[in-house]
């Protein structure tokens, strides 16, 4: 295979000896729309073919092809500028010999000459990938032909210019590593901060260096309390603090000390092997980068949201052959090298978009530190996953299915887990519930008997860590039944952790387990009625608001009731591809006034900057859930508003959380201005129709397709029973859409109309019949009105 390639490459490289020089136009060939149902000419954008040419060397073409980019340059100015870090014009060069060189060999039939040269082309592409150059050039021969300048010779820059402002975007976004994260871990490197209160808690020096440039000047409760225990005296550390506490840091700072350690302790094998292997994990990077490349063609359907594939160019030519050879090379020393640098920390979390922000959290903390990270997640290409365990990060960031596929699939770097320094599980209590998370279970049997490492330190972080649910009196008159409290519960969760020695138990959580900045209120009504209530919390307290729903149908309702009435909100479940649940999380960081429509699946642990009010749309099912879902708002010592809308079926819910919570005092009611009722009712029963016919039409639409399609594939009759619906005439399908159409419009024009009337009037006679004044907002915060009510309730007491 090898003595192939070699022979083909040399070949190719004689062609390009010699050049044509374009002295006519390159004309466009018809192509027979049959052609592109061969997998061959699937790439073929179009075929051109030229009669008037000169043939000259190919060092003078290169030389003028130069002049005229110089030329371009100068015109053109920043145009330029922005194309060059995309395409590197040597290789340019090199891929419009080749083409021309093609074409020179092969004159007499001009239509199949650039059939060939297509082919060869691509031929040649591959082969120079193999050889482990920039992949970026591939696409410019592609773009090369296509910009051939025809008439005018000026418009070559520009098209040029805008195919390189195409492919800039995804790089640029793909090299920030834009995140939700990125505005709470927002540096300045003019002003950084004095890190001197951190300077007590034992923190290795890269680690201060960090957190002076993020601007983190001093520490935390729990990080202040979590960090000498940890780093000092090596000990597991069991941590409960209230939301936005900053538990992230707490256990991440101990953990990159404990690699760092490590790595001192290992220093000199460690250059000995990077000295050695430097030049293999270049080798291995190239590959990887071309892999990236292949599995974007292959895997259309597995989108990935790692921050490389996005950048990636594909041209459609079978390029995991090429990737054959190499893991051939690999598999001699891959043990060897695992063994030499283990994974050191483990951090698993029950969501995939908490180990996302929890990996963009320790990257920032350990920027300076030059130690890896990687995270293991479902939803997201499993092939990638592995080929960054390739790399052999010290710390990996996972979900436990994920992470447990990996581990049964034995992949080299998860093998040795006996060698592990630091292991993480946030959020804890959920994670070690009965009936979820069975992969934690069996890794956490592994890791406490077969890979156990007696100087493995654990850190157990969550909110509701020593929350403790009243048990019912039928079940406590039971022989066996144990009273639950806060030292059983620790006890029964360090068993299932495996915690073998006294850990460190930190518990900053206050009685209510809520923060004391949150403001609770709640709104009792009937469960039709919320749906008017929601829309009217949502028009007049404009802000980014998390909207949590108990089940994912609910979640999808409200998303199209709430864009019928122009809300444009966000949804997020499990249901969603994984990168359009990163997208939406990202566009809700953004916008200042949005609304995220979603389960608990964002419930626990997402630190969301500014989230200013929380909606409980369904009471939730547990304490716990209440607290963790109220925690997204009031983060940081931030003020938040949490308002739960209470139906005759959440009475049940309710109740348990009031009791379990302690309240001392009764939750206010929201205040809700009845005026403008009548309208919002209106407003919301006209979208519910809109909704239901358009729901109805929908499904009904997938069913009967769905049917049909399968009586075709079986050469069936369908009977006119089995189809969802009555078969419509067609003047009953009209009808239905003139109503539907007359429905939207009487909706467009209610949405026009203010419904919170400003209370200025300025009927005055003027020249022009009106006076201009400006506009006076009188709008109260969500916060304001509650507050306002509580002053008036108590100077009426008075």
């Amino acid at each position: 295979m090898k003595a192939r390639k070699g022979g083909r490459f040399r070949s190719s490289f004689k062609m390009k000896r010699k050049g044509i020089e374009v002295v006519g136009e390159w004309k466009t060939v018809q192509i027979d729309p049959n052609l592109f149902a061969e997998e061959e000419f699937r790439d073929i954008v179009c075929l051109e073919e030229l009669t008037d040419y000169r043939l000259v060397s190919s060092s003078k073409v290169g030389k003028v092809k130069d002049k005229k980019r110089k030329a371009e340059s100068a015109s053109e100015g920043g145009i330029e500028e922005v194309e060059e870090p995309v395409v590197p014009p040597k290789k340019k060069k090199k891929n419009k010999d080749l083409r021309s060189q093609t074409d020179k060999g092969n004159t007499p039939n001009a239509a199949e000459i650039d059939v060939l040269v297509d082919k060869e082309a691509k031929c040649n592409e591959i082969i120079e990938e193999g050889n482990c150059e920039d992949h970026g050039h591939v696409t410019e021969s592609m773009s090369s032909r296509r910009d051939t300048p025809k008439k005018q010779k000026k418009k070559a820059p520009k098209n040029k210019a805008s195919q390189a402002q195409e492919a800039l975007p995804s790089v640029a976004t793909s090299k920030k590593g834009k995140n939700w994260t990125t505005e709470v871990l927002s540096t300045s490197a003019d002003q950084k901060a004095d890190v001197s209160a951190w300077k007590d808690l034992f923190v290795p020096e890269p680690v201060l260096q960090a957190l002076s440039y993020l601007g983190f000047s001093a520490p935390t409760p729990i990080q202040a309390l979590a960090l000498p225990s940890a780093i000092r005296d090596n000990m597991d550390v069991l941590g409960a603090a209230e939301t936005g506490s900053g538990k992230t840091l707490a256990f991440a700072i101990p953990m990159i000390h404990s690699v760092l350690q490590w790595q001192k302790s290992n220093n000199s094998t460690a250059r000995n092997d990077s000295v050695s292997k430097e030049s293999h994990q270049h080798h291995d990077e190239t590959r990887w980068e071309n892999e990236d490349e292949a599995e974007k063609v292959t895997h259309q359907q597995v989108e990935d949201s790692g921050d490389e594939d996005d950048a990636s160019f594909t041209t459609g030519c079978v390029k995991v052959l090429e990737n054959v050879e190499f893991e051939s090379d690999d598999e001699t020393h891959t043990v060897d090298s695992h063994k030499k640098s283990p994974l050191l920390g483990l951090v698993l979390t029950p969501t995939r978009e908490l180990a996302v922000q929890v990996k963009h959290h320790i990257d920032a903390v350990a920027k300076f530190t030059g130690i890896k990270t990687a995270i293991l997640v479902g939803g997201m290409a499993a092939q990638k996953q592995e080929r960054v365990l390739n790399r052999k990060p010290e710390i990996v960031i996972a979900t436990p299915g994920r992470l447990w596929e990996l581990v049964k699939e034995r992949h080299p770097h998860l093998s040795n887990l006996r060698q592990l320094r630091c292991l993480v599980i946030d959020e804890a209590d959920r994670m070690v519930e009965k009936g979820h998370f069975l992969e934690l279970s069996q890794l956490l049997e592994i890791l406490n008997d077969s890979q156990y490492n007696p100087r493995r330190q654990t850190f157990v972080f969550s909110a509701t860590l020593t929350l403790v649910h009243q048990i019912p009196t039928r079940v406590l008159q039971k022989k066996n039944a144990k009273k639950m409290d806060k030292k059983t519960k620790l006890e029964l969760l360090m068993e299932k952790v495996g915690i073998k020695g006294k850990p460190k138990v930190i518990d900053l959580t206050r009685k209510e387990a809520t923060v004391e900045t949150l403001t609770e209120t709640r709104i009792h009504c009937n469960t039709d009625e919320k749906d008017y209530y929601l829309y009217y919390f949502l028009l007049q307290y404009p802000g980014r608001t998390m909207v949590f729903a108990n089940s994912i149908d609910c979640v999808k309702r409200l998303s199209s009731l709430l864009t019928i009435l122009n809300c444009d909100p966000l949804p997020l479940h499990a249901n969603m591809h994984q990168k359009q649940r990163l997208k939406n999380l990202e566009r809700f960081a953004e916008r200042e006034s949005c609304v995220l429509l979603t389960t608990d699946v964002a419930a626990r642990g997402l630190d969301i900057p500014n989230v200013q009010h929380v909606i409980h749309y369904q009471v939730p099912r547990t304490s716990e859930l209440y607290v963790h879902r109220s925690g997204r708002t009031a983060r940081a010592a931030n003020e938040g508003l949490s308002l739960l809308l209470i139906g005759p079926e959440d009475l049940i819910n309710f109740r348990k959380i009031y009791k379990t919570l302690e309240k001392s005092e009764e939750l206010p009611f929201f205040p809700v201005d009845a005026k403008c009722m009548m309208s919002i009712k209106e407003r919301v029963n006209l979208a519910r129709q809109i909704e239901k016919a358009e729901f109805f039409n929908s499904r009904a639409k997938q069913h009967n397709s769905w049917l049909q399609q399968a009586a075709e594939a079986l050469e069936m009759d369908l009977d006119d029973n089995m189809l969802m619906g009555k078969k419509a005439s067609e003047q009953e399908e009209s009808q239905k859409q003139k109503m539907l159409k007359g429905m939207k419009k009487q909706l467009k024009h209610m949405l026009s109309q203010p419904l919170f009337k400003v209370l200025m009037k300025t009927k005055y006679p003027t020249q022009s019949g009106k006076l201009l004044l400006p506009q006076t907002s009188v709008s109260i915060s969500a916060l304001g009105a509650v507050s306002k009510k509580q002053a008036k309730k108590k100077k009426s007491k008075k």
